[in-house]
This record gives C-alpha cells, structure tokens and sequence, in this order.
C-alpha cells in the first residue's frame, strides 16, 4: 500500500490480490489454455500420424511447451499483465514500483510457473501466497512483480464537518507546508469520527492534535477557539488552497479559453505643486522583545 495522500487526507494505494482471487484466476486460465491444447493435440496427432514415434513426441513436447508456457508468457506480455482470468476476477500483474510488466517479467513468471502450477499442482505457489505478506508466489518474487486488484469497491468519503462562520478566513495567512501527510490524516479521521467517541475521549485527542498542529505552523494558538473547531477551520483552510491551485486559471496562457480584458484606461497623475523641504528621519526608540508563545496552549478536558 502506498503512503501518498491527497488534499482531502484520503490514503491512495494499490490493494496486493489473495490467494482465493489468484486461484480462481489461474484456475480460468489453466480451463482456457488446457483446452486449447487438446484441441490442437487432436489436430497435431492426425496430422503426424504418418510419422515416426520420435517426431511424434517432439510434436507433442513443443506443442505442450508451446500453449502451457510460450502463450500465457505472450499473453501477459502483450496485455501488460492481464490475462483472460485476471481480466475476468479484475486483477493485474504490475511491478514492484506499479509499472507495467514486460517480457522478462512475463518469462520468468511463466518459467516459474511449469514448477508451481503445473508440475505441483499449484501446492508450491499455495504455500508462497499464504507466506508472502503480499500473497506471492515464488515466480512474483524472482520476477519483481505483484498481483494486484483493479477493481477495489470504492469506499464512501466522509467529509469534514465544516467550521463555525466566525472562523471562516482566520487562517488564510497560516503556514500548513510543515505539516506532514500523517498528521492530515490523523485529524480527518477525527473530524468524520468525532461524533461517536466518548466526549472525554474526544476532548482529548482534539487538544493533543491541536497542540501537534500548532508545533508544526509555528502560530500561537487563538485564544478562546475549542480545539475541534480550530482542527475543522484548518483543514478546511487547506482545502480551500488545494480546490483554488487546482482550479487557478493560466496567467495569459492561449489555451486559458478567457477573450482578453480591455486595455486599462491611464489614470492622470497629479499635477505638479510647489517643492517642500523632506522632513528628518528620527529612528523610533527600540521596543523590548515580547515573550515567545508555547507551542500548545489548548487546555485538556476536566
């Protein structure tokens, strides 16, 4: 699973495919190109029925190599690691780093393959899926690739309950680019939760995400602001920068789709008047530092 999140605090990763998913996929597959040996096998032996038993058995080998282990490699190839089974259970074969496979990839799954699959009867890849933390196989982890789900249900996004108005736009000049991804998420889930928690419970974690976000901006905390409220007028603040980058029109850019303004009316400057002498500069008297504020501040629940 990848840490990258979004604006809205949403973890997006890729799901690593189980073993009952797999099974039933290689299952398919194994239906589909067995079927189509046999069918060519028929075909090949009338065929060479006029030949010797050695020529015979060389058919038979390279045709055996040829629909068990040359076609599910091209096939994978070609699909960038969909296969019939995989396309039908929604899984994919991708690299390590997420990348589509390519052909040595698909070579040495394949080549792994005859040993777990077929040779075995699927016992071996059985064994390495349910060791495997991400359920691979001994060809997924000599290969560097990963079965992964493209088909994940989509989970219901709770939004964050929005600030109280008097808050809105307190917090457009505070500085969120110290504050790390974890932290985002940490205070969203939250916010979506905080209404089933015991209210001592919640108090509590919201003055110790508070007190965390205030370390990370560097601001004092406002006087007089719950902790849960100033959480909700925070991440609200980022989102609004987030939709405003994400919606900000190019500056004079030709694919901007906006007719450029009129040219602006010169205004006339003012008229000239009589010279006055500048008047001396006098340094104001220095001022004594203030004291610097606490990193935290939000007083815990009684």
């Amino acid at each position: 699973m990848s840490d990258l999140v979004t604006g809205d605090a949403v973890v997006l990763g890729l799901r690593p495919a189980r073993l009952p998913s797999r099974g039933l996929a290689i299952l398919l597959d194994l239906a589909v190109y067995v079927t189509g040996y046999v069918l060519i096998s028929v075909g090949l032996t009338m065929a060479t029925a006029s030949l010797d038993e050695a020529a015979q058995a060389a058919v038979a080998v390279a045709g055996f190599l040829l629909f068990l282990v040359g076609v599910p490699i091209a096939v994978e190839t070609l699909s960038h690691g969909r296969s019939l089974g995989k396309l039908a259970c929604g899984l994919r074969v991708v690299r390590d780093d997420g990348g589509p496979i390519r052909f040595r990839h698909a070579l040495v799954r394949g080549a792994m393959g005859i040993v777990e699959l077929i040779l075995t009867f699927g016992s071996i890849a059985c064994i390495a899926s349910l060791v495997s933390a991400r359920g691979r196989r001994l060809g997924d982890v000599f290969a560097g690739t990963l079965v992964v789900r493209e088909r994940v249900p989509g989970t219901q996004v709770m939004p964050v309950p929005p600030p109280p108005p008097w808050l809105a736009g307190r917090f457009t000049g505070l500085d969120l680019s110290a504050v790390p991804d974890g932290l985002w998420l940490a205070i969203r889930q939250y916010l979506t939760r905080m209404n089933q928690l015991d209210p001592q419970v919640g108090a509590a974690m919201a003055v110790r995400l508070a007190d965390d976000l205030v370390a990370r901006t560097g601001a004092p905390p406002p006087a007089g602001v719950p902790a849960a409220a100033f959480l909700m007028a925070v991440v609200h603040e980022r989102q609004s920068r987030d939709a405003a980058r994400a919606f900000r029109p190019s500056a004079g850019g030709p694919s901007s789709g906006f007719a450029p303004g009129p040219a602006p009316v010169p205004v006339p400057g003012p008229v000239p008047g009589p010279v006055v002498a500048p008047v001396p500069y006098v340094a104001p008297a220095p001022v004594a530092p203030a004291a610097a504020p606490r990193a935290g501040g939000f007083a815990p629940p009684a």
